[in-house]
Parts: structure tokens; C-alpha cells; sequence
């Protein structure tokens, strides 16, 4: 299954109500840009909006007739109930999730030759990346075509940060190693304090925008752009 977060403003923690007795509940292949290197296994998937997961959900343990429903365990009453699943018949299949997915590539500090530094808070005039609402005709950072740069983010609240054009990898937060969910290339993170990126800007020259995906956020001017040179 593809999971996208197309909400305008709710983040989700999906599980599902009936586990599986041996399997996890999901096993992620795939993220916000393509495959994984490897399959990660988890029991639940917390998903910022504009997220997406590729997963595998393996349904062969459960008895026919068996009603599993994907739930929403930060949501109350029935936004807590997100989709059912009827388990009807069985069916062969031969199929594995490989150990190795695709051989992908770990980007490194080294790599970097620029790092920039992008607060995402709310000012008196909306909400605001380093202290500064969206204004169309400036540019708050200028790479270069090809160049790969670490992006330094930070806030007190939650904002799932998206940057167009330019795929990342997530380095670290607070100070550790990613998160559970951060895995794979990445164009949306969900950040909760402080997160580092890595991002190649490998694309195209011209101007592109980064904002907060939480929509009323993006609304009230939390975005900037970028010029790609």
C-alpha cells in the first residue's frame, strides 16, 4: 500500500487493531521518494502531512473472516477508524520482501560544502521561518546547481517541513541519529524540535519554495524560497 498524509493539518499514528501474531504489522519499502536500501518493520507508522510510506501488509495469518481495521490512534471516536479490511479467501502467493531493496546511497557530512540555519516559529504576523513571513521577491538561500548542503531546522511546535525540487536524507535529530520514520530519500520531514537534512540540488536552476505543509501554516506565510544557481 502507498500511505499518503493528504490531510490539511491532522498528523497520524496508524496501527492496526488485530496485529499480526508473528509479523509485523507493516514492513516500509519505500518513503517520500522511492525505494529503501532495506525493508524496515514497524508496528505503527506515525505520518506528518505530505508523507508518504510504501508498505506491505501481510493479511495470510488471519483467519477468513477476520475484520482488521486500520485505526488512527491519535485521533478520538470515529476519526480514530481510518479503513477495514474484510479478510474473505485465501490465496497463494510466493512472494518475499527481499533483504536488500536497492542499492542506495548514504550521503555524509563530508559531502556538504554549505549549512544553513532555518527556524520555523510564529511571530505577530503569522507564522514565520527565521523570524521572516513569505515574501515572493526574496530569495532566503541561493545553492548551486549540484551542490549538496546541510539544512540546520528547528521549532518549538510541529511542522512538516517540504522542499521542492531538492530530495534529502535526514541526518540527525536533537543532536542523535534519525528517527524511526526518517529512512530513505525524503522531500517532507516531519520536525518536532530540532532536525538536520542533507539535500542534493542536483534538479534544475530557477526558484523553488519551501514551506511548512500544515496548510493554514503555509497559509499564514510560513514559506521561503530558494534560488537554485
Amino acid at each position: 500500500m502507498r500511505i499518503l498524509n493528504a490531510s490539511n493539518a491532522r498528523r497520524y499514528r496508524l496501527a492496526l487493531d488485530q496485529p499480526p501474531r508473528q509479523e509485523p504489522a507493516f514492513v516500509q519499502i519505500g518513503s517520500d521518494v522511492g525505494l529503501l536500501a532495506e525493508p524496515i518493520n514497524h508496528d505503527r507508522i506515525e505520518i506528518a502531512q505530505a508523507e508518504r510510506f510504501d508498505v506491505v501488509v501481510d493479511f495470510s495469518s488471519y483467519p477468513i473472516g477476520t475484520q482488521v481495521t486500520l485505526t488512527d490512534q491519535l485521533g478520538d471516536g470515529p476519526t480514530g477508524q481510518v479503513m477495514r479490511f474484510h479478510v474473505t479467501r485465501q490465496a497463494k502467493d510466493d512472494t518475499a520482501v527481499p533483504a536488500r531493496l536497492v542499492e542506495g546511497e548514504q550521503l555524509t557530512r563530508s559531502a556538504a560544502t554549505v549549512t544553513r540555519s532555518f527556524v520555523f516559529d510564529r511571530r505577530r504576523a503569522g507564522w514565520a521561518i527565521n523570524g521572516k513571513t513569505f515574501d515572493p521577491d526574496r530569495d532566503d538561500a541561493q545553492p548551486r546547481l549540484g551542490a549538496t548542503e546541510i539544512w540546520r531546522l528547528d521549532t518549538d511546535a510541529h511542522h512538516p517541513v517540504h522542499l521542492h525540487l531538492a530530495h534529502f536524507q535526514v541526518l540527525s535529530r536533537r543532536g542523535r541519529g534519525p528517527g524511526r520514520y526518517d529512512a530513505g530519500w525524503k522531500d517532507t520531514v516531519d520536525l518536532r524540535g530540532e532536525a538536520e537534512i542533507i539535500a542534493r540540488f542536483t534538479g534544475y536552476r530557477g526558484r523553488y519554495v519551501f514551506h511548512c505543509h500544515n496548510l493554514e501554516h503555509e497559509d499564514m506565510a510560513m514559506m521561503g524560497n530558494f534560488r537554485v544557481v
